[in-house]
């Protein structure tokens, strides 16, 4: 028995290559989607069955091998083979059954749809959102044009509203339908013009990417935020407060209490992959934030204007949370982080010793391994042609986090 797994290209007989459509000529049986099945003509004469599942290709395979051991079998998928394709799936399968195949590459979609726009493709950045959740906004902001392969929940309607709720509506996109196909469509415009719109469910998209502050050192100067009259975490404190809570790239982040945003701007840096959501109930200080997350392009960050804990009940799980701001409610908010993810790490800071104790307090109850520093800075300025070093409040930050043998007993 010969098996041999197959990309087809965007779907056409015409994308297919000279050695795919020798393979499917041989075959005895071909396997595949039914769109690709249809696309075969036919007067070639194998039999054909539908299957897109790994585990139903596999037994379609072992029951053709069955009734007919010399079968001549082609597994069709559609692009590239090892693009996003469903032979990583489907190898493994074959491999614990004691089978081995010959796989045959295809014309992907990227590739199609490149020459298409008469553009080089090795620079994209290559997304998939077929059949899983993507986000549209982090993947733009990596400096690089971004290829989304679509599908499912996420065509491009939906990708483009991603962007638009971020503050991306003027965001350059194009839209490639149906690749190959006698009514291809290509399509440019923003993202606000495509949102929410209809699209076939063969469709790519191509972002531009987003005008970002680029790579910026942790522990922005202050001067470079925008203030007003709304407390803002002063740069010497802001780092020290990175360090802490050792942010990594898919960090789902609150702020909550956020001010002016300086330190939620430098944490969506950090979360560069993912997502940071900021929440003031002051008015001025949301417009503040507003005007901090456009100037340094942070459009991972999501700004929410409300109080806590009521306004973050919806919100996703958090990795790790800092409390800038409680509004005396420490309590009930560290209670819905803990719902919400029982090892999230939480860090509160604090001016006075009230508050200090109430986080102690707060994270010691919650069986939390707690951590206290204390930032006093101060800083020189000119006075009478010299320099006199002038001192700014010190600062408690404490950080909590519930130990891992401790969660463990828990789930007991």
């Amino acid at each position: 028995m010969k098996i041999t797994l197959a990309g087809t290209g965007c779907g056409s007989i015409g994308s297919m290559t000279l050695e795919v459509l020798n393979a499917i000529s041989k075959a005895d049986l071909l396997i595949g989607a039914p769109r690709l099945l249809e696309s075969i003509p036919a007067d070639y004469s194998a039999e054909r069955q539908p299957a897109i599942a790994a585990k139903d290709i596999l037994e379609a395979i072992q029951a053709k091998a069955t009734s007919e051991p010399d079968a001549n079998i082609c597994v069709l998928y559609s692009g590239d083979s090892g693009f996003y394709s469903g032979t990583r799936s489907l190898m493994p399968l074959l491999e614990e059954a004691g089978l081995t195949a010959c796989v045959l590459p295809g014309i992907s979609s990227i590739q199609a749809f490149a020459s298409k726009l008469q553009e080089p493709w090795q620079d994209w950045l290559l997304v998939s959102a077929h059949g899983k959740d993507c986000d549209a906004v982090t993947a733009v902001m990596q400096g690089k044009p971004v290829f989304f392969l679509t599908g499912g929940d996420l065509g491009p309607g939906e990708l483009c509203k991603q962007l638009c709720d971020a503050g991306l509506g003027n965001l350059e996109v194009i839209i490639g339908e149906r690749l190959s196909y006698e009514d291809e469509r290509i399509v440019s415009g923003t993202a606000s013009e495509f949102a929410w719109s209809g699209f076939d469910s063969l469709a790519v998209m191509l972002a531009r990417p987003a005008d970002c502050a680029g790579d910026i050192t942790p522990g922005i100067a202050d001067s470079e935020f925008v203030r007003g009259n709304v407390p803002m975490t002063k740069r010497d404190v802001r780092a020290a407060i990175l360090a802490h809570m050792q942010i990594q790239p898919e960090d789902i982040l609150w702020d909550v209490g956020a001010g002016t945003g300086s330190v939620s701007i430098e944490m969506a840096m950090k979360a560069s992959r993912g997502r940071v959501y900021a929440l003031e109930r002051n008015h001025e200080g949301f417009e503040l934030m507003s005007k901090n997350r456009r100037n340094f392009g942070v459009w991972n960050l999501t700004l929410l204007e409300g109080s806590a804990p009521d306004d973050l009940i919806e919100l996703p799980a958090p990795d790790k949370v800092f409390i800038g701001g409680s509004g005396g409610r420490l309590r009930k908010i560290i209670q819905l982080v803990l719902e919400k993810n029982p090892q999230a790490l939480i860090c509160v800071t604090a001016i006075v010793l009230e508050t200090l104790h109430d986080a102690v307090d707060e994270m010691t109850a919650a069986g939390m391994d707690v951590e206290i520093v204390q930032i006093a800075s101060s800083t020189a300025r000119p006075v009478g042609g010299k320099h006199m070093m002038m001192a700014s409040n010190p600062i408690y930050i404490i950080t909590g986090q519930r130990p891992q043998d401790a969660l463990a007993e828990d789930k007991e």
